[in-house]
């Protein structure tokens, strides 16, 4: 197994160009909301990945809500660990 899978070969992490395809966005407006702070990712040097938990996350809220949730004002809302 790869350390970017999860044990069930899911990966972990996906590109930005995967993470806009599979939301039906262009990677240009997913650049825009990551560096705006609007959408989960991480940077590492110029390298940008979405952690597939954070889609699972958004995801999972917009069906417990019955709602399009937007992500910017959900990142706002969500604890980021910070003291």
């Amino acid at each position: 197994m790869r350390q970017d899978e999860t044990t069930e070969g899911a990966p972990r992490f996906y590109s930005v160009a995967a993470t806009a395809r599979m939301l039906g966005a262009s990677e240009m407006t997913l650049y825009r909301a990551i560096k705006d702070g609007e959408f989960p990712a991480l940077r590492i040097r110029g390298r940008i990945v979405v952690p597939a938990r954070a889609l699972e996350v958004l995801a999972e809220a917009a069906v417990a809500d019955s709602k399009a949730i937007d992500v910017a004002e959900w990142m706002g809302e969500v604890d980021h660990g910070g003291a």
